[in-house]
Protein backbone atom coordinates (compact mmCIF):
# COMPACT_ATOMS: atom_id res chain seq x y z
CA UNK A 1 0.00 0.00 0.00
CA UNK A 2 1.18 3.41 -1.15
CA UNK A 3 1.93 6.08 1.46
CA UNK A 4 -0.83 8.12 -0.14
CA UNK A 5 -3.55 5.36 0.35
CA UNK A 6 -2.29 4.43 3.86
CA UNK A 7 -2.62 8.19 5.04
CA UNK A 8 -6.55 7.99 2.79
CA UNK A 9 -7.06 4.96 5.09
CA UNK A 10 -6.42 6.42 8.62
CA UNK A 11 -8.31 9.45 7.41
CA UNK A 12 -11.16 7.86 6.82
CA UNK A 13 -11.05 5.58 9.69
CA UNK A 14 -10.73 8.54 11.88
CA UNK A 15 -13.94 10.04 10.63
CA UNK A 16 -16.47 9.90 13.07
CA UNK A 17 -19.01 7.54 13.40
CA UNK A 18 -22.37 9.50 13.04
CA UNK A 19 -21.55 10.56 9.34
CA UNK A 20 -22.06 7.10 8.48
CA UNK A 21 -25.75 6.67 7.54
CA UNK A 22 -28.55 4.45 6.46
CA UNK A 23 -31.71 4.48 5.34
CA UNK A 24 -35.38 3.33 6.55
CA UNK A 25 -37.00 0.45 4.58
CA UNK A 26 -40.06 -0.63 6.59
CA UNK A 27 -42.01 0.24 9.29
CA UNK A 28 -43.76 -3.30 10.95
CA UNK A 29 -46.08 -1.83 13.57
CA UNK A 30 -42.77 -0.60 15.97
CA UNK A 31 -40.79 -1.74 14.65
CA UNK A 32 -38.13 -0.29 11.69
CA UNK A 33 -35.89 -1.83 9.25
CA UNK A 34 -32.87 -0.21 8.11
CA UNK A 35 -30.39 -0.64 5.27
CA UNK A 36 -27.22 0.27 4.80
CA UNK A 37 -25.97 -0.31 8.04
CA UNK A 38 -24.55 -3.79 7.53
CA UNK A 39 -21.60 -4.79 9.38
CA UNK A 40 -21.24 -1.69 11.35
CA UNK A 41 -23.83 -2.21 13.88
CA UNK A 42 -24.48 -5.00 16.76
CA UNK A 43 -27.25 -5.68 19.03
CA UNK A 44 -27.86 -2.72 21.55
CA UNK A 45 -25.91 -0.04 19.21
CA UNK A 46 -28.15 3.18 19.41
CA UNK A 47 -29.37 5.00 15.96
CA UNK A 48 -31.06 8.34 15.36
CA UNK A 49 -33.78 7.92 12.72
CA UNK A 50 -34.33 11.41 10.62
CA UNK A 51 -37.84 12.65 11.47
CA UNK A 52 -39.59 15.14 8.98
CA UNK A 53 -42.22 17.45 9.79
CA UNK A 54 -44.42 18.62 6.71
CA UNK A 55 -45.96 22.06 7.46
CA UNK A 56 -49.34 21.69 5.52
CA UNK A 57 -50.27 25.33 6.31
CA UNK A 58 -50.31 27.70 3.39
CA UNK A 59 -50.14 30.94 5.60
CA UNK A 60 -47.60 33.32 4.56
CA UNK A 61 -43.89 32.50 5.68
CA UNK A 62 -44.53 28.26 6.86
CA UNK A 63 -41.69 25.60 5.79
CA UNK A 64 -41.01 22.28 6.61
CA UNK A 65 -39.14 21.49 9.02
CA UNK A 66 -37.20 18.48 10.61
CA UNK A 67 -37.48 17.71 14.11
CA UNK A 68 -35.32 16.15 17.14
CA UNK A 69 -34.61 12.54 15.05
CA UNK A 70 -36.03 9.69 16.68
CA UNK A 71 -33.83 7.53 18.81
CA UNK A 72 -34.12 3.57 18.73
CA UNK A 73 -31.97 0.69 19.50
CA UNK A 74 -30.99 -2.29 17.23
CA UNK A 75 -32.51 -5.35 18.70
CA UNK A 76 -32.34 -7.85 15.61
CA UNK A 77 -29.99 -8.09 12.62
CA UNK A 78 -31.07 -9.99 9.09
CA UNK A 79 -30.23 -10.58 5.23
CA UNK A 80 -32.09 -7.37 4.13
CA UNK A 81 -31.13 -4.88 6.96
CA UNK A 82 -30.98 -3.80 10.78
CA UNK A 83 -34.17 -4.01 13.37
CA UNK A 84 -34.67 -1.22 15.41
CA UNK A 85 -37.23 -0.34 18.42
CA UNK A 86 -37.95 3.16 18.69
CA UNK A 87 -37.47 5.10 22.09
CA UNK A 88 -40.18 7.32 21.40
CA UNK A 89 -43.69 7.85 19.40
CA UNK A 90 -43.16 6.61 15.38
CA UNK A 91 -45.16 9.20 13.43
CA UNK A 92 -43.77 11.15 10.76
CA UNK A 93 -41.12 8.58 9.49
CA UNK A 94 -41.33 8.04 5.60
CA UNK A 95 -39.23 5.64 3.93
CA UNK A 96 -35.86 6.37 3.05
CA UNK A 97 -35.63 8.43 6.30
CA UNK A 98 -31.95 8.56 6.97
CA UNK A 99 -30.39 6.74 10.06
CA UNK A 100 -27.06 7.24 11.36
CA UNK A 101 -25.41 5.42 14.27
CA UNK A 102 -25.61 7.31 17.81
CA UNK A 103 -22.81 7.32 19.80
CA UNK A 104 -22.56 7.86 23.59
CA UNK A 105 -25.89 6.20 24.65
CA UNK A 106 -24.40 2.93 25.72
CA UNK A 107 -22.64 4.15 28.88
CA UNK A 108 -23.40 6.90 31.81
CA UNK A 109 -21.20 8.61 34.37
CA UNK A 110 -24.05 8.25 37.52
CA UNK A 111 -22.71 9.03 40.94
CA UNK A 112 -23.02 10.48 44.53
CA UNK A 113 -24.12 14.14 43.11
CA UNK A 114 -27.43 12.34 41.43
CA UNK A 115 -28.75 11.58 45.09
CA UNK A 116 -31.69 13.38 45.94
CA UNK A 117 -32.83 13.91 41.92
CA UNK A 118 -35.49 12.52 39.73
CA UNK A 119 -33.82 11.16 36.15
CA UNK A 120 -35.52 9.83 32.75
CA UNK A 121 -34.33 6.51 31.12
CA UNK A 122 -31.72 8.38 29.30
CA UNK A 123 -29.95 9.46 32.48
CA UNK A 124 -31.80 13.45 31.93
CA UNK A 125 -33.08 15.18 34.64
CA UNK A 126 -36.96 15.75 35.20
CA UNK A 127 -37.04 17.62 38.34
CA UNK A 128 -36.28 20.87 36.90
CA UNK A 129 -32.71 21.04 38.85
CA UNK A 130 -29.26 21.83 37.45
CA UNK A 131 -27.72 19.43 35.40
CA UNK A 132 -26.44 16.07 36.57
CA UNK A 133 -22.94 15.78 37.52
CA UNK A 134 -20.86 13.31 35.88
CA UNK A 135 -19.39 10.43 38.15
CA UNK A 136 -15.80 9.47 38.17
CA UNK A 137 -15.87 6.35 35.78
CA UNK A 138 -18.74 5.41 32.97
CA UNK A 139 -20.41 2.48 33.32
CA UNK A 140 -22.51 0.96 30.34
CA UNK A 141 -26.06 0.64 30.70
CA UNK A 142 -26.02 -3.09 29.65
CA UNK A 143 -23.28 -4.08 31.96
CA UNK A 144 -22.47 -7.80 32.66
CA UNK A 145 -22.77 -8.99 36.59
CA UNK A 146 -19.31 -9.43 38.69
CA UNK A 147 -17.93 -13.05 38.66
CA UNK A 148 -19.59 -15.00 41.77
CA UNK A 149 -15.77 -15.63 42.27
CA UNK A 150 -15.21 -11.85 42.64
CA UNK A 151 -17.82 -11.34 44.92
CA UNK A 152 -17.48 -10.84 48.75
CA UNK A 153 -20.08 -12.56 51.01
CA UNK A 154 -23.35 -10.98 51.85
CA UNK A 155 -23.46 -8.77 54.80
CA UNK A 156 -24.37 -8.63 58.06
CA UNK A 157 -28.33 -8.25 58.45
CA UNK A 158 -29.69 -5.62 57.22
CA UNK A 159 -32.61 -3.40 58.99
CA UNK A 160 -35.53 -3.00 56.51
CA UNK A 161 -37.49 -0.72 59.28
CA UNK A 162 -41.05 -3.27 58.43
CA UNK A 163 -41.37 -5.39 61.53
CA UNK A 164 -43.21 -8.83 59.27
CA UNK A 165 -39.82 -8.49 57.15
CA UNK A 166 -37.36 -8.18 60.27
CA UNK A 167 -39.32 -10.77 62.23
CA UNK A 168 -39.99 -13.31 59.34
CA UNK A 169 -38.26 -12.49 56.49
CA UNK A 170 -34.89 -11.26 57.27
CA UNK A 171 -32.82 -9.81 54.79
CA UNK A 172 -28.45 -9.41 54.36
CA UNK A 173 -27.00 -6.74 52.60
CA UNK A 174 -26.10 -8.15 49.25
CA UNK A 175 -29.08 -10.06 49.34
CA UNK A 176 -32.22 -9.74 46.90
CA UNK A 177 -35.72 -10.88 47.55
CA UNK A 178 -38.59 -10.41 45.77
CA UNK A 179 -42.50 -9.11 46.78
CA UNK A 180 -45.23 -10.70 45.02
CA UNK A 181 -48.20 -9.45 45.33
CA UNK A 182 -51.57 -8.77 42.61
CA UNK A 183 -52.68 -5.43 41.75
CA UNK A 184 -53.78 -3.08 44.28
CA UNK A 185 -52.43 -5.30 47.30
CA UNK A 186 -49.99 -2.89 48.62
CA UNK A 187 -46.63 -3.38 46.92
CA UNK A 188 -45.90 1.06 46.63
CA UNK A 189 -46.68 1.16 50.06
CA UNK A 190 -44.91 -1.17 51.08
CA UNK A 191 -41.90 0.02 48.65
CA UNK A 192 -42.72 3.42 50.16
CA UNK A 193 -41.73 2.18 53.82
CA UNK A 194 -38.72 0.50 52.36
CA UNK A 195 -37.28 3.52 50.49
CA UNK A 196 -37.81 5.84 53.76
CA UNK A 197 -37.14 3.15 56.76
CA UNK A 198 -34.62 1.21 55.36
CA UNK A 199 -31.03 1.02 56.91
CA UNK A 200 -28.53 1.91 54.03
CA UNK A 201 -26.21 4.76 52.54
CA UNK A 202 -28.04 5.49 48.98
CA UNK A 203 -31.77 4.23 47.80
CA UNK A 204 -31.83 3.57 43.83
CA UNK A 205 -35.83 3.20 43.18
CA UNK A 206 -36.97 2.27 39.39
CA UNK A 207 -40.68 3.16 38.78
CA UNK A 208 -41.54 0.93 36.21
CA UNK A 209 -44.53 1.34 33.90
CA UNK A 210 -46.05 3.32 36.79
CA UNK A 211 -48.98 5.35 36.09
CA UNK A 212 -48.18 8.87 35.50
CA UNK A 213 -51.00 10.55 37.77
CA UNK A 214 -49.52 8.63 40.67
CA UNK A 215 -45.50 9.76 40.46
CA UNK A 216 -46.35 12.80 42.39
CA UNK A 217 -48.05 11.37 45.30
CA UNK A 218 -45.96 8.96 45.40
CA UNK A 219 -42.75 11.11 45.94
CA UNK A 220 -44.37 13.23 47.73
CA UNK A 221 -46.04 11.34 50.49
CA UNK A 222 -44.84 7.55 50.00
CA UNK A 223 -41.25 9.02 49.78
CA UNK A 224 -41.46 12.41 51.00
CA UNK A 225 -38.28 15.21 51.55
CA UNK A 226 -36.25 12.87 53.58
CA UNK A 227 -36.30 9.60 51.27
CA UNK A 228 -35.74 11.74 48.41
CA UNK A 229 -32.22 13.42 49.81
CA UNK A 230 -30.64 9.72 49.36
CA UNK A 231 -32.26 8.70 46.36
CA UNK A 232 -31.76 8.57 43.24
CA UNK A 233 -35.23 7.55 41.05
CA UNK A 234 -35.69 6.57 37.44
CA UNK A 235 -38.89 7.14 36.01
CA UNK A 236 -40.64 5.24 32.80
CA UNK A 237 -44.34 5.62 33.31
CA UNK A 238 -46.55 3.36 31.26
CA UNK A 239 -47.15 5.30 28.29
CA UNK A 240 -43.45 5.37 27.25
CA UNK A 241 -42.72 2.77 24.49
CA UNK A 242 -41.13 -0.49 25.60
CA UNK A 243 -37.20 0.63 25.11
CA UNK A 244 -37.40 2.99 27.41
CA UNK A 245 -39.34 1.00 30.38
CA UNK A 246 -36.59 -1.69 29.48
CA UNK A 247 -33.61 1.29 29.46
CA UNK A 248 -35.09 2.29 33.00
CA UNK A 249 -34.61 -0.78 34.78
CA UNK A 250 -30.92 -0.79 33.78
CA UNK A 251 -30.44 2.27 34.33
CA UNK A 252 -31.66 1.83 37.78
CA UNK A 253 -29.13 -1.22 38.53
CA UNK A 254 -26.34 0.74 36.76
CA UNK A 255 -26.67 4.05 39.04
CA UNK A 256 -26.44 1.09 41.77
CA UNK A 257 -23.72 -0.32 40.75
CA UNK A 258 -21.69 3.06 40.41
CA UNK A 259 -22.69 3.92 44.28
CA UNK A 260 -21.84 -0.06 45.18
CA UNK A 261 -18.08 0.44 44.15
CA UNK A 262 -18.21 3.96 45.98
CA UNK A 263 -18.41 2.05 49.01
CA UNK A 264 -21.83 3.03 49.64
CA UNK A 265 -24.61 0.56 51.14
CA UNK A 266 -26.91 0.85 48.11
CA UNK A 267 -30.79 -0.46 48.94
CA UNK A 268 -31.84 -1.00 44.60
CA UNK A 269 -35.94 -1.09 44.46
CA UNK A 270 -37.59 -1.81 41.51
CA UNK A 271 -41.39 -1.62 40.98
CA UNK A 272 -42.13 -3.69 38.97
CA UNK A 273 -39.82 -6.78 37.71
CA UNK A 274 -43.41 -7.64 36.16
CA UNK A 275 -43.60 -4.77 33.82
CA UNK A 276 -39.90 -5.03 33.02
CA UNK A 277 -41.04 -8.37 31.70
CA UNK A 278 -43.87 -7.47 29.50
CA UNK A 279 -41.46 -4.25 27.81
CA UNK A 280 -39.50 -6.90 27.18
CA UNK A 281 -42.25 -9.49 26.02
CA UNK A 282 -43.10 -6.66 23.50
CA UNK A 283 -39.72 -5.90 22.10
CA UNK A 284 -39.29 -9.88 21.36
CA UNK A 285 -42.36 -10.07 19.82
CA UNK A 286 -41.74 -7.51 17.16
CA UNK A 287 -38.45 -8.70 16.60
CA UNK A 288 -39.73 -11.71 15.46
CA UNK A 289 -39.32 -14.14 18.60
CA UNK A 290 -42.08 -16.58 18.67
CA UNK A 291 -44.24 -16.98 22.03
CA UNK A 292 -43.56 -19.79 24.56
CA UNK A 293 -44.88 -19.79 28.37
CA UNK A 294 -48.16 -17.74 28.20
CA UNK A 295 -47.18 -15.86 25.77
CA UNK A 296 -43.86 -14.89 26.64
CA UNK A 297 -40.89 -15.84 24.26
CA UNK A 298 -37.78 -17.44 25.41
CA UNK A 299 -35.71 -14.52 25.47
CA UNK A 300 -37.38 -12.58 28.55
CA UNK A 301 -36.90 -15.59 30.83
CA UNK A 302 -32.71 -15.36 29.39
CA UNK A 303 -32.67 -11.44 29.84
CA UNK A 304 -34.27 -11.49 33.39
CA UNK A 305 -31.50 -13.23 35.51
CA UNK A 306 -28.87 -10.41 33.28
CA UNK A 307 -30.67 -7.49 34.92
CA UNK A 308 -31.04 -9.18 38.61
CA UNK A 309 -27.59 -11.02 38.90
CA UNK A 310 -26.36 -7.58 38.51
CA UNK A 311 -27.10 -6.68 42.44
CA UNK A 312 -25.40 -7.99 45.25
CA UNK A 313 -22.34 -7.76 46.93
CA UNK A 314 -19.48 -5.78 45.22
CA UNK A 315 -15.51 -6.48 45.58
CA UNK A 316 -15.04 -3.84 47.97
CA UNK A 317 -16.95 -2.42 51.26
CA UNK A 318 -20.42 -1.76 48.67
CA UNK A 319 -23.07 -3.90 48.15
CA UNK A 320 -26.78 -3.41 46.23
CA UNK A 321 -29.50 -5.18 48.19
CA UNK A 322 -32.10 -5.86 45.85
CA UNK A 323 -35.82 -6.03 46.60
CA UNK A 324 -38.13 -6.10 43.28
CA UNK A 325 -41.89 -6.06 43.48
CA UNK A 326 -43.24 -8.59 41.35
CA UNK A 327 -47.19 -8.26 39.77
CA UNK A 328 -48.84 -11.35 39.53
CA UNK A 329 -51.31 -12.21 37.56
CA UNK A 330 -54.69 -13.21 38.94
CA UNK A 331 -52.80 -13.69 42.68
CA UNK A 332 -51.50 -16.87 40.75
CA UNK A 333 -47.56 -17.27 41.93
CA UNK A 334 -47.06 -20.34 39.58
CA UNK A 335 -47.61 -18.03 36.50
CA UNK A 336 -44.55 -17.83 34.50
CA UNK A 337 -42.87 -14.66 35.37
CA UNK A 338 -43.28 -15.29 38.88
CA UNK A 339 -42.22 -18.42 39.19
CA UNK A 340 -38.80 -17.47 37.16
CA UNK A 341 -38.14 -14.99 39.57
CA UNK A 342 -38.71 -17.11 42.53
CA UNK A 343 -35.85 -19.60 41.34
CA UNK A 344 -33.72 -16.54 40.42
CA UNK A 345 -34.16 -14.66 43.50
CA UNK A 346 -32.88 -15.23 47.23
CA UNK A 347 -35.82 -15.31 48.68
CA UNK A 348 -39.65 -14.11 48.47
CA UNK A 349 -42.40 -12.06 50.58
CA UNK A 350 -45.70 -12.71 49.69
CA UNK A 351 -48.17 -9.96 49.97
CA UNK A 352 -51.95 -11.48 50.36
CA UNK A 353 -54.88 -9.83 49.20
CA UNK A 354 -57.54 -11.54 51.61
CA UNK A 355 -54.82 -9.96 54.62
CA UNK A 356 -55.35 -6.61 52.95
CA UNK A 357 -59.16 -6.52 52.71
CA UNK A 358 -58.97 -7.81 56.39
CA UNK A 359 -57.15 -4.04 57.22
CA UNK A 360 -53.70 -5.32 58.12
CA UNK A 361 -50.79 -3.41 56.54
CA UNK A 362 -48.24 -4.42 55.27
CA UNK A 363 -50.22 -7.20 54.11
CA UNK A 364 -47.12 -9.99 54.58
CA UNK A 365 -48.07 -13.61 54.21
CA UNK A 366 -45.72 -14.83 57.40
CA UNK A 367 -46.08 -18.24 56.36
CA UNK A 368 -45.82 -17.91 52.50
CA UNK A 369 -43.10 -15.65 52.63
CA UNK A 370 -39.20 -17.05 52.76
CA UNK A 371 -35.54 -15.61 52.92
CA UNK A 372 -32.89 -18.23 51.97
CA UNK A 373 -30.29 -16.58 54.69
CA UNK A 374 -32.46 -16.92 57.15
CA UNK A 375 -30.36 -19.02 58.96
CA UNK A 376 -27.34 -16.67 59.30
CA UNK A 377 -29.77 -13.63 60.74
CA UNK A 378 -31.11 -14.49 63.96
CA UNK A 379 -29.01 -14.80 67.21
CA UNK A 380 -29.24 -17.67 69.95
CA UNK A 381 -32.51 -15.77 71.49
CA UNK A 382 -34.43 -14.67 68.45
CA UNK A 383 -34.15 -17.42 66.48
CA UNK A 384 -36.24 -19.64 69.36
CA UNK A 385 -39.14 -16.76 69.36
CA UNK A 386 -39.41 -17.04 65.57
CA UNK A 387 -39.96 -20.56 65.34
CA UNK A 388 -42.67 -20.35 68.26
CA UNK A 389 -44.16 -17.37 66.48
CA UNK A 390 -44.59 -19.62 63.23
CA UNK A 391 -45.45 -23.11 64.92
CA UNK A 392 -48.39 -20.71 66.82
CA UNK A 393 -49.40 -18.82 63.38
CA UNK A 394 -49.16 -22.42 61.18
CA UNK A 395 -51.55 -24.39 63.83
CA UNK A 396 -54.15 -20.94 64.06
CA UNK A 397 -54.23 -21.37 60.00
CA UNK A 398 -54.89 -25.17 59.98
CA UNK A 399 -57.50 -24.88 62.28
CA UNK A 400 -59.37 -21.69 61.22
CA UNK A 401 -62.28 -23.06 59.66
CA UNK A 402 -63.02 -25.20 62.53
CA UNK A 403 -62.03 -22.12 64.77
CA UNK A 404 -64.59 -19.70 62.25
CA UNK A 405 -67.29 -22.29 62.32
CA UNK A 406 -67.37 -22.48 66.03
CA UNK A 407 -66.65 -26.64 65.98
CA UNK A 408 -63.61 -26.47 67.72
CA UNK A 409 -63.44 -27.08 71.60
CA UNK A 410 -60.87 -25.53 74.00
CA UNK A 411 -59.14 -27.80 75.56
CA UNK A 412 -58.52 -30.36 72.65
CA UNK A 413 -55.20 -29.36 71.80
CA UNK A 414 -52.73 -27.29 73.79
CA UNK A 415 -51.09 -25.71 70.72
CA UNK A 416 -54.60 -24.40 69.22
CA UNK A 417 -55.55 -23.09 72.09
CA UNK A 418 -51.93 -21.11 72.43
CA UNK A 419 -52.61 -19.99 68.72
CA UNK A 420 -55.77 -18.38 69.71
CA UNK A 421 -54.69 -16.55 72.37
CA UNK A 422 -51.85 -15.03 70.87
CA UNK A 423 -53.37 -14.38 67.68
CA UNK A 424 -55.10 -10.94 68.43
CA UNK A 425 -51.12 -9.61 70.23
CA UNK A 426 -49.69 -11.50 66.67
CA UNK A 427 -51.47 -9.70 64.31
CA UNK A 428 -51.28 -6.33 66.06
CA UNK A 429 -47.42 -6.65 65.76
CA UNK A 430 -47.86 -7.22 62.05
CA UNK A 431 -49.72 -4.45 61.72
CA UNK A 432 -47.57 -1.43 60.47
CA UNK A 433 -48.64 2.23 59.55
CA UNK A 434 -46.19 3.69 56.74
CA UNK A 435 -44.58 6.33 58.32
CA UNK A 436 -43.62 4.01 61.79
CA UNK A 437 -40.33 3.48 61.89
CA UNK A 438 -39.24 0.06 63.51
CA UNK A 439 -35.94 -1.35 64.56
CA UNK A 440 -34.52 -4.63 64.58
CA UNK A 441 -34.13 -4.72 68.48
CA UNK A 442 -37.42 -3.19 68.91
CA UNK A 443 -39.07 -6.28 67.02
CA UNK A 444 -37.67 -8.89 69.13
CA UNK A 445 -38.45 -7.05 72.39
CA UNK A 446 -42.46 -7.13 71.15
CA UNK A 447 -42.17 -10.60 69.69
CA UNK A 448 -41.09 -11.66 73.23
CA UNK A 449 -43.97 -10.00 74.81
CA UNK A 450 -47.11 -10.59 72.16
CA UNK A 451 -45.72 -14.89 72.81
CA UNK A 452 -45.83 -14.10 76.97
CA UNK A 453 -48.63 -12.33 77.25
CA UNK A 454 -51.67 -12.97 79.58
CA UNK A 455 -52.03 -16.47 79.04
CA UNK A 456 -49.36 -17.62 77.65
CA UNK A 457 -47.84 -21.30 78.06
CA UNK A 458 -44.32 -21.59 78.87
CA UNK A 459 -42.88 -23.32 75.76
CA UNK A 460 -41.28 -27.03 76.70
Amino acid sequence: MSAHNHSLLQRLQALPWYRVQGRLRRCRGSLLISGGLDGLVGLGDVCEVEVELHNHCECPGSADRASDPLLAEVVGLEEDGVLLSPFGEVRKLGLGARVRIARGYDHLCPGAGWLGRIVDPLGRPLDEGTPLPPGPVPYPIHGVPLPAHRRRDLGPRLDLGVRALNLFAPCRRGQRLGVFAGSGVGKSTLLSMLARHGAADAIVLGLIGERGRELHGFLRDGLGAEGLRRSVVVVATSDMPAMLRRRAAYLTITVAEALRDQGLSVLCLIDSVTRFAMALREIHLAAGEPPASRGYPPGVFAELPRLLERAGPGEGEGSITGLFTVLVEGDDLSEPVADALRATLDGHVVLDRGIAEGGRFPPVDVLRSLSRSTPECYGEAERPLVERARRLMRAHADAAELIQLGAYKPGSDPLIDEAIRARPALEALLAQGKDERSTIEDDFRRLAAALDGPGAVTPA
